[in-house]
């Protein structure tokens, strides 16, 4: 029992309520009736349980004494040991220090001796090598051929015949000239076929890439006054091979990669080494690539093209080679840019224009001669004018409209070949051009861009449109091609706004050159929305001044003063009317866009109900025929939802109140005309809607009309 007791106890974690809750189920459940409660029982258990606990604590007591004893005992044990430990430490450190004040003493004593050594050896080795340097230098001094030595034959001692040359040339420069010109002559000879030797050797070795004899060569080398040979001799060597075909771009980047890290190995001082490698890039093999390829202007396009590609590239790879590049030479590798393409990018502008001058032209021709059509000055709008006037007064037509089969002479795809062609140009000034000419350069090609899309395309087809606008008030319902114009104009005006935004702005922004674009601008949208608005102005009117005069020739007398009674439907005019009226309201919604779109609406809608209005004032109704009237104006009410005017709207509810008037018996005019649509009109319109009553001669004596005609 008492280890389960400390299986309990050990559990983590213990609590006392649960082990009091397991006692005593466990005291139930060894009763045979454990539904029964058995207090005794369970105070017997407690009691024996609590004696068991005892006996329990007593034995762990005395067990957590022996523990603790035994650890005092290991305790007092490890405390020895480690003041031993502490004792022999401190005699350890006692002798170190003796120890190594004895190595001081002695290597002290070493250094001495060192240094009297040296004192002793370096007089008799410099007169050991002035003995060989004389030795040498007697064979040059004396009289007829140099004996050749066999420091200078042996191939495998040639860096010590280097040295041997390199110093005995320098002896024969304070030599005096007259006695031993020979002697320094055959010293200068020896030192040239020595120096090329080296270099050739050097070659040799960077053919087979044996970077540590490279290394070696090239600092004997330096003592020369041929290191520069060795310079261009690897310079020359490296860049023999092609870069990487055709393209000569490809492979300088990982050439001089390459190479760097070999002339950093090799070279004592591998930045002027570095900035030589990659001048002799610039000036030899890009220049020469550059000329070649620009050789042939023939055709312009295709040079520009070039240009543009060899500089962009150029300044490409000058940015990644600027870290090969020394601090002091930050702007070289530009300068070389600039030497390179110099006599190109002089007379860049003028070519430039004189391109984007021809490519717009014939593009403008291939149009006009697809169309079969032969451009012509636009100066018939005095002829317009007049026979629009001539045709006013004197109710004739003088002369045909031509309208050129419904052709808009505008074209989307010929714009943005237009657009392209500039977006090019103006993509190749912003890089070609230097930053003083470049707002200037950017205008010249602007103006041409203007010329040709808008003045010579856009506007000309705008005059062309409004010459094929038929005149206002004729018999036959209008063919409309302006709405046409109107779509394709601003498709063109929207793609010529979004080109200046990216490529013409960037360029003259922040410069004088900016309020002259904005003003060039400005004049020529100006036109151009004067035109579509003279063009719409005049679409509009032809086909209301065609509603016009259809009503006053189609719409009978009878219909609104019918002899008999007839079946109440609108009018034959009216509904032949609207036929016409709603492909019209399409087109408009569909061609044009924004503001404009509900301008036009709403100036359509108020013409209509002016024209609609008039004619109804020229009619007498009866019964029968007011609601003949009020069918027609519910056509056209129907007709001007299409519109979206919220103005229209409201003329026509007013105009069908109106019709009411005609229809209502006339004991109730007085309230229809205190309703809620008419009660702010003038009484003067009222008045004259109800006079077109046929029984307004009856009723004008009567009260109805008290407070209306006074």
């Amino acid at each position: 029992m008492l280890s389960q007791y400390m299986e309990e106890f050990e559990q983590e974690p213990f609590e006392v309520g649960e082990f009091i809750e397991r006692l005593t189920w466990r005291t139930n459940n060894e009763l045979q009736n454990s539904e029964d409660f058995h207090p005794v029982a369970l105070h017997d258990t407690f009691i024996q349980t609590i004696k068991d606990l005892k006996i329990l604590q007593e034995k762990q007591q005395s067990k957590c004494e022996r523990l603790e004893e035994s650890l005092r005992q290991e305790k007092e044990s490890h405390a020895k040991k480690i003041g031993k430990l502490q004792e022999r430490h401190q005699t350890a450190i006692d002798v170190f220090g003796q120890l190594d004040e004895k190595i001081n003493s002695v290597a002290g004593k070493i250094m001495h001796l060192g240094e009297q050594l040296e004192n002793v050896n370096t007089p008799r080795s410099r007169s050991v090598e002035a003995q060989k340097l004389l030795n040498f230098m007697s064979e040059f001094l004396a009289a007829g051929p140099v004996i050749v030595n066999d420091i200078f034959s042996d191939a495998t001692r040639l860096s010590e015949a280097a040295d041997v040359i390199q110093k005995l040339y320098a002896i024969s420069q304070d030599l005096p000239p007259g006695n031993f010109a020979e002697s320094k002559r055959k010293i200068e000879k020896k030192y040239d076929e020595v120096e090329r030797r080296l270099i050739e050797e050097f070659a040799t070795a960077q053919k087979s890439e044996d970077i540590e004899r490279m290394k070696t060569l090239a600092q004997i080398l330096s003592q020369f006054k041929g290191y520069t040979q060795c310079v261009d001799a690897y310079i020359e060597q490296s860049q023999m091979q092609p870069y990487s075909g055709k393209d000569i771009f490809i492979g300088i980047v990982p050439l001089c990669k390459h190479h760097y890290e070999i002339i950093q190995k090799v070279f004592a001082n591998p930045q002027q080494v570095m900035s030589k490698f990659i001048l002799n890039i610039y000036q030899l093999k890009l220049h020469q690539y550059a000329m070649t390829k620009l050789e042939d202007k023939k055709d312009e396009e295709k040079y520009l093209r070039t240009l543009y590609e060899l500089y962009s590239r150029t300044l490409k790879l000058s940015t990644d080679l600027q870290i090969y590049m020394s601090t002091i030479d930050d702007d070289l590798l530009q300068k070389l840019t600039q030497q390179i393409f110099m006599k190109h990018l002089a007379g860049y502008a003028e070519m430039e224009t004189k391109c984007l001058t021809a490519k717009c032209s014939t593009e403008l021709d291939k149009f006009y001669a697809s169309k079969k059509h032969q451009k012509t000055a636009t100066t018939k709008g005095f002829r317009r004018n007049m026979e629009v006037l001539i045709a006013t007064r004197a109710n004739i037509n003088i002369a045909a409209i031509e309208d050129y089969g419904g052709e808009t002479f505008l074209s989307e795809e010929l714009a943005i070949n237009m657009l392209q062609e500039a977006k090019a140009s103006l993509k190749r000034c912003r890089l070609l051009s230097n930053e003083t000419e470049l707002p200037g350069n950017a205008i010249k090609l602007n103006d041409i861009l203007l010329r040709f899309l808008m003045h010579e395309h856009v506007d000309y087809a705008l005059e062309l449109g409004l010459q094929a606008v038929p005149l206002a008030e004729g018999r036959v319902f209008p063919q409309l091609y302006f709405f046409d114009v109107v779509q394709k104009t601003n498709i063109i005006v929207h793609l010529l706004d979004k080109l200046c935004h990216t490529s013409v702005i960037p360029c003259v922004s922040n410069t004088p050159k900016y309020s002259d674009y904005v003003f060039k601008k400005r004049i020529l949208m100006e036109q151009i929305e004067t035109k579509l608005d003279q063009g719409l102005d005049r679409s509009i009117s032809a086909v209301i001044g065609w509603v016009k005069v259809y009503l006053q020739y189609e719409q009978k007398k009878t219909d609104y003063k019918p002899e008999t009674d007839v079946d109440t439907i609108s009018s034959a005019a009216c509904l032949q009317v609207v036929q016409n009226l709603q492909p019209v309201i399409v087109q408009i919604k569909k061609c044009v866009d924004g503001e404009n779109l509900q301008n036009v609406l709403t100036e359509f809608g108020t013409r209509l109900h002016r024209v609609i209005y008039d004619h109804l004032q020229t009619m007498q109704f009866n019964t029968a025929g007011a609601m003949c009237a009020i069918c027609d104006v519910n056509e056209y009410r129907k007709c001007i939802r299409e519109l979206d005017s919220p103005l229209v709207t409201q003329l026509f509810d007013i105009l069908h109140a109106l019709c009411n008037l005609l229809l209502v018996k006339p004991q109730n005019l007085q309230e229809v005309c205190t309703g809620d649509t008419l009660n702010y009109l003038d009484k003067s319109v009222v008045r004259q809607f109800i006079q077109l009553r046929t029984d307004f001669r009856i009723i004008k004596n009567t009260n109805y009309l008290k407070g209306i005609i006074e």
